[in-house]
């Protein structure tokens, strides 16, 4: 097999386990691709001696599977280089909570082997698209988590007003909007009370930031269906963030999210399910009395 690696190019702890990830996969003598930045920082920062691995820059790589060593957060940019390449994701999680790199470190023995025995899940994540009028606002349409719009320099609400189908569905004055997936609902929409959504039940969450009005509340939408926004705004601009990755857009930029025409397909353990990890991660029924 091939393995594709992406790590976490900034944080020497957390890419602590890559040494031992390499190790594990020359025992298999599986090939190995790494992003060049990826590859600078483990061999100059870790000093760490990996032979035998081709290097590329960007998305220009192919590989049986890819290998995400981090928290979600470097999941999320691992996504976004796999595109369309339909390659399975594996999470390693050296991060906090790890909603998508949910395996740990102790697991990298046990789940390399279940690879090569073929004994492991792949789930479909879906995407979400982002249109807007002016293309040189937001240079990364697609997001795995979520899609917000938010206020930007001023302490002054926005204005969103909201659209499904066409059809309007309310004006939101508040300091954001939150348009996520099944995935990031467990992201930044759950931090702001948005629900929390099984992966496969193929809807769009809308969550609004801090509103200023008690009476509007999260709307779980199918995710096939186009949600359109218009922002006003004090300041005349407003921010878009697309899985954490902001860029300022005009006042009069119509926005358009719609499901994208591609899925992202994460590797999981058989063992662990959705349940678990909202026990594991949330700490659901623990009693600290």
């Amino acid at each position: 097999m091939k393995f594709a690696i992406f790590g976490n190019a900034y944080q020497v702890e957390k890419a602590a386990c890559a040494e031992r990830l390499f190790r594990l996969l020359a025992q298999h003598h599986a090939e190995i691709c790494v992003g060049r930045e990826y590859y600078q920082f483990l061999t100059t920062r870790m000093n760490l001696d990996i032979p035998h691995v081709e290097l590329f820059d960007g998305d220009a790589f192919g590989a049986d599977m890819v290998i995400s060593i981090g928290g979600d957060g470097t999941f999320l940019k691992s996504a976004a280089r796999v595109g369309r390449k339909n390659i399975p994701i594996l999470g390693i999680n050296t991060g906090r909570l790890g909603f998508l790199a949910d395996i740990s470190p102790e697991e990298m023995e046990e789940i390399v082997n279940e690879i090569y025995r073929e004994h492991y899940r792949v789930e479909e994540r879906s995407v979400l698209r982002l249109q807007c009028d002016d293309a040189h606002s937001v240079p990364t349409p697609y997001a795995l988590n979520e899609i917000a719009v938010m206020k930007r320099d001023s302490s002054s609400m926005i204005t969103i007003h909201t659209a499904i189908n066409g059809a309007y569905l309310a004006t939101y004055q508040a300091d954001g909007l939150i348009v996520a997936t099944p995935t990031g609902s467990t992201a930044y929409a759950l931090s702001v009370g948005g629900p929390i959504i099984v992966p496969h039940s193929k809807t769009i969450s809308i969550t609004p930031i801090a509103p200023h009005t008690l009476n509007v509340r999260p709307i779980v939408i199918c995710d096939d269906w186009e949600i359109t926004l218009e922002v006003e705004s004090r300041s005349h601009n407003f921010l878009v963030a697309v899985d954490g990755s902001s860029s300022t857009c005009r006042e009069t930029t119509r926005l358009s999210i719609r499901r994208a025409d591609y899925t992202i397909k994460v590797v999981k353990r058989f063992d662990h399910t959705f349940f678990d990890v909202l026990r594991n991660k949330l700490m659901w029924g623990a009693d600290i009395r």
